[in-house]
Order: C-alpha cells, then structure tokens, then sequence
C-alpha cells in the first residue's frame, strides 16, 4: 500500500499566487513526463537531476495544454519521502490544482492518505517517530516558541537527547549481561556503579517529563478570562493587551453584555483570552443572559484575571465575584491607577484578598501590563524557568512511553539487590523498549497509524 505512486494537492485551497500538487513513488517522474509538455523543446524531465526545475505546461486528457508550472524534481533518496518526488506548481485556485491533480492520477496513481508523505519519510529512515511527529507541531505552531520548540524536534534535538540516555541504559544491560554469562571471568555486577546510572537516567527522565509539560502549554495554550463588575477597565485592558480596539469603551455600565474572545500570546504562550460582561445583579434580560455566559466562561478558563476599580472602591459586587474566583488560578488588578483620587489602599487589599498578589495598573496608560504578563508567565510555567532547563517538546504518546521507562527503572532500583540479575535486566531491558518507540525503532503498526491521523493530505 505504501509502496505505489501517490498524489495531492500539498497547499490550502483557495486562491493564491500558486497551488502545488506533490508526487512521490518509484514511478512518479516517468508518469509526470507523459502529461508535462516543457517549455523548450529537447527537454525531458527523465534525464535531469535531482534538485532541478524545468518550466512548461500540463497537458490535459486530450493533449491541450491545461495549465502553466513548474516543475520540481527530486530524485530518491534526497528528497522529503525518500523516494523519488515531483511538485506541480501551478496557479493558484481551486480549479487550476484540482484539474492537474485529475490529469496525474489519470496516469495511474492514487489520492494519498492523510499524512502519508512523512509516513514514507519515516518509513524509509529519512526522519524518526519523534520527528515525524513534530511535522504536526510545526504546522499548528501558535507562537514563535511553540514554532522554534517544533524545530528543534524535527531537526533531530529531542533524538539526541534520547539516543544519550539508551546509550547509558544499554552500557548498564551489558555490565548485567556479562555478570550473568560471565560470572567467572567479570565477577559480581558493581552495584555502586549501576545504582549510579540509574538514578542519572531517572533524573534525565523526569526532565524530560517536566520539559514536555511546559512545552504542552506552549503548544496547546491556556484560557484566560478578565472579569469584573461593569465599568472596571476589562474592556480597556483586553485592547491594551491585544495591541488593537477590539472592545467598545465607554463610560457607560454594562457596555459588554456578551463574551469577546480573542487569540495572543504572552511570553510566547497561546493564549485564548476572554472579556466578560460586567457581574452584576440585573433585570435587563440581554444583559443576564451576557452574566450567565460570563460565569460560565470563568468557571471553565485556566487562569481569571480579576479586576478592581481604584476609582470605586471595593464594593460589595467586588466581594462576590472574589467569592466565586478565589480558589482558582488568579491574578487582582487594581485598575485605573491614572487617578488623582484613588480610593482602594494597601491594607484594604492586605484584608479582603490576603494572601493573593496585587497588581497596580492603568489599562488607559497602559502602566502595569508588563508586571501582569510577567505574572501570566510565572503563574502559567509554575516559576522562574532555569537557565539549565530543557527546551523539549514531548507529545502524549511520547509523554507515555518516557512514564513506562521511569516506572522500570524505579523498579530496577526498589530490588536491585534482592532479585536474580535476569529479573534486573528485565526491567533494564523494558526501560530501553519504551525509550526506543519514542523514536520510532520499537513501534507497532496501530501505533504508527495513530501518528499520523492528524495529519492532513499532502503532508
């Protein structure tokens, strides 16, 4: 199945200055030959190098010419495949790319599955498991973190690091072996020795762990919501922090009256964020509808941003809001500090939210985002992150198999003294499998399947 001729269109549809269809397979340059007409006579496409490409027309099922392109050639194995590629650059549009993909698979090729360009470059050693799958993380990538975590993946980063620690598990497999088959000529296994190794690996695992929770957020972002009473600056401060006029301003109470939601990133996280209607006890039926949404919104975000009006005071409305927040992820902004008058102090905030970190703002002048995004950041990752720490991105099905290696080697430890060296090795032996399907050397076929089911075609 995965060894004839494919095809598909490898760009959005749409209009565009081009659409590209991509072929791989061990026949796909003859095939492309027989409908390609080059621009200058005594060219043939079969005859060129890899890396080349030749300008001329596709030919429709009656020999006219359908379209102009270019035409890129790859010759196996350097090419994203591994095997012998063409691209199609056509026009942009819809029916530009749909008509010369209908001409290719005229020559008998076939529509290729979701993902089944890189499941080839996979299959064919051009990239591992873990870089196949960061294919799919650079394509979703919703901040320039997320994006350069993505690349280090696929440039082979994460390979590395886990090809370092096999190397010291199966240094440690063969002290075990050889105190087993050898016990005359090697001796006793250095206990000393292999507890030090396995405690290193541990601690190489579990930052690899942590590394991939950070990188999750990165990858996948939080919710965050502002809330309030009406009229406290929520509006204010979701344009300051998206750099644009997305929400209507005015003096008047209640101008939000439903939720407004809205993608940034803060600190290189993705953030969804989302301005609530003002809390507040109403008659008004649309504006209760926009409360209950709100309270609905800020129940389910990750982190509520909370703000006062130091114009106001701390009013009873204020109180029940925090009532409801106050065991979530939350951050206070006492807002509006452009005010001469100010009537919310210090040991007010001290009493009423001890123990909660305050932030002094003005979303008008724009004082305090900077200490707010700070905060998001410091909140979100759980602290300060380390100079020495991990910059790794680490999917599910990885995040799984690193749990299973960590769980064999906290085994190997617990008895390392009391069982057979065979029991021992077997755990040893078990930590090096799980750590060998993160990259791809001991994976099963409904793995590899489920790796690419989100991929999308032409990819």
């Amino acid at each position: 199945m995965f060894y004839d001729d494919i095809a598909a269109i490898a760009t959005p549809p749409g209009e565009g200055g081009i659409a590209i269809i991509r072929l791989s397979g061990g026949q796909v340059i003859e095939k492309a030959s027989k409908v390609f007409r080059p621009y200058h006579d005594g060219v043939d496409i079969r005859n060129k190098a890899g890396y080349s490409l030749t300008l001329g027309w596709i030919k429709d099922e009656t020999g006219e010419d359908l379209d102009e392109v270019l035409l890129a050639l790859m010759r196996a194995p350097h090419s994203y495949t591994g095997e012998d590629t063409v691209e199609i650059h056509c026009h942009g549009g819809i029916l530009p790319a749909r008509r010369c993909l209908e001409v290719v698979l005229h020559q008998g090729m076939r529509i290729a599955e979701p993902g089944e360009f890189t499941r080839r470059a996979f299959l064919h050693g051009r990239l591992d498991a873990s870089q196949a799958e960061a294919v799919i993380d650079v394509i979703r990538a919703k901040s320039d973190k997320a994006m350069k975590l993505a690349v280090k993946q696929l440039s082979g980063h994460n390979s590395e690091y886990i090809n370092t620690l096999e190397d010291r598990l199966l240094e440690l497999n063969a002290m075990v072996e050889a105190s087993l088959d050898f016990p005359d000529e090697v001796g006793e296994l250095e206990y000393a020795k292999a507890e030090d190794i396995m405690l290193g690996s541990l601690a190489a695992i579990e930052r690899l762990i942590q590394a991939g929770e950070r990188a999750a957020i990165y990858r996948e972002g939080i919710a965050a919501v502002i809330c309030g009473k009406p009229n406290v600056g929520k509006s204010s401060l979701l344009n300051v922090l998206l750099k644009k006029e997305r929400a209507i301003v005015t003096s008047i109470p209640g101008t939000t009256r439903d939720i407004i939601e809205e993608q940034l990133s803060i600190k290189g996280i993705p953030i969804r964020l989302v301005d609530t209607a003002g809390i507040r006890v109403t008659e008004d039926i649309v504006e209760k509808i926009g409360v209950e949404r709100s309270q609905k919104v800020i129940r389910e975000a990750d982190l509520v941003i909370f703000l006062l009006d130091l114009g106001t005071g701390i009013t009873a409305e204020d109180l029940a809001i925090y009532k409801e927040i106050k065991n979530r992820n939350l951050i206070i902004l006492a807002n509006k500090e452009d005010l001469e008058e100010k009537h919310i102090t210090e040991d007010e905030l001290e009493h009423y939210f001890s123990g909660v970190r305050v932030i002094w703002a003005s979303a008008r002048e724009d004082k305090g985002i900077k200490e707010l995004e700070d905060r998001v950041e410091e909140m979100i990752l759980g602290g300060a992150l380390q100079a020495d720490d991990l910059e790794i991105m680490v999917n599910l099905r990885q995040r799984e198999a690193l749990t299973r290696a960590r769980k064999h080697l906290e085994d190997a430890l617990q008895v390392m003294q009391t069982v057979p060296l065979d029991c021992l090795g077997v755990d040893i032996w078990g930590a090096l499998e799980a750590l060998g399907e993160i990259t791809g050397k001991n994976l099963k076929e409904e793995v590899i399947d489920r790796m690419f089911t989100d991929f999308c075609i032409g990819k």
